[in-house]
């Protein structure tokens, strides 16, 4: 691990990078700068939210070479989606029409995360019941397999434990098979719901507090 890498609050010149690391990251953990039309659009949904609206609960990761990752997340599911209800998602709703549904259906990326902006996903309330806080987590290539993404997710689920949370869940792709392993080493495990967020996506969850930290 490079000695220059920490872990360090988001600061509002962070928006950003957040979002240039969301597109980065944006296919699966690989560049998406080639898919999206418009570069915005994952970083409206996945990354920018969280900074506007609970920047307490968003960490950076910085090197020597600057920003480089990040997670981000709420410590309370169900607050958090009312918050961007009212205020976030009224305010792209204007700017991104929702498609119809073949555009939607027809494969184009952009279009899909359009409908996300006035359709959002919502977890299931079994879930969010047990565990609230809810997370995503991004680096770019050069600070990955170096335990870097470890020491940030324990750094952020004492952060959300600290903040009331007694469990986190997070979705992934069931393709994504590097971020699956990485998932259950650091602890988390599959948590069956009927319906998933996203078409081929699974739920993750993990217990606040947890017996010891995946070091």
């Amino acid at each position: 691990m490079s000695l220059m890498a920490e872990i360090r609050p988001y600061r509002s010149e962070d928006l950003d990078a957040l979002y240039r690391i969301a597109l980065a990251t944006g296919a699966g953990g690989c560049d998406a700068s080639a898919i999206y039309q418009d570069p915005k659009l994952v970083g409206h949904v996945f990354a920018a939210p969280y900074a506007l609206f609970s920047p307490e609960t968003v960490r950076m990761a910085e090197d020597a070479e600057g920003v480089a990752g990040y997670i981000v997340g709420a410590a309370n599911t169900p607050d958090f989606e009312k918050l961007l209800e009212a205020r976030w998602w009224p305010t792209l709703r204007p700017i991104y029409p929702d498609p119809p549904s073949a555009l939607r259906e027809s494969g184009s990326r952009d279009q899909f995360m359009r409908h996300l902006i006035h359709e959002p996903d919502r977890a299931p309330k079994n879930l969010v019941e047990a565990y609230p806080a809810h997370l995503h987590i991004n680096l770019l290539p050069r600070l990955r397999g170096k335990g870097f993404g470890r020491r940030l997710m324990n750094h952020w689920l004492d952060l959300v434990h600290s903040l009331g949370a007694r469990g986190a869940h997070l979705s992934v792709g069931a393709a994504n098979a590097r971020a699956i392993r990485f998932y259950r080493a650091v602890g988390f495990r599959e948590f069956k719901v009927s319906t998933a967020p996203a078409p081929k996506a699974l739920w993750f969850v993990i217990d606040l507090p947890r017996a010891a930290h995946c070091l």
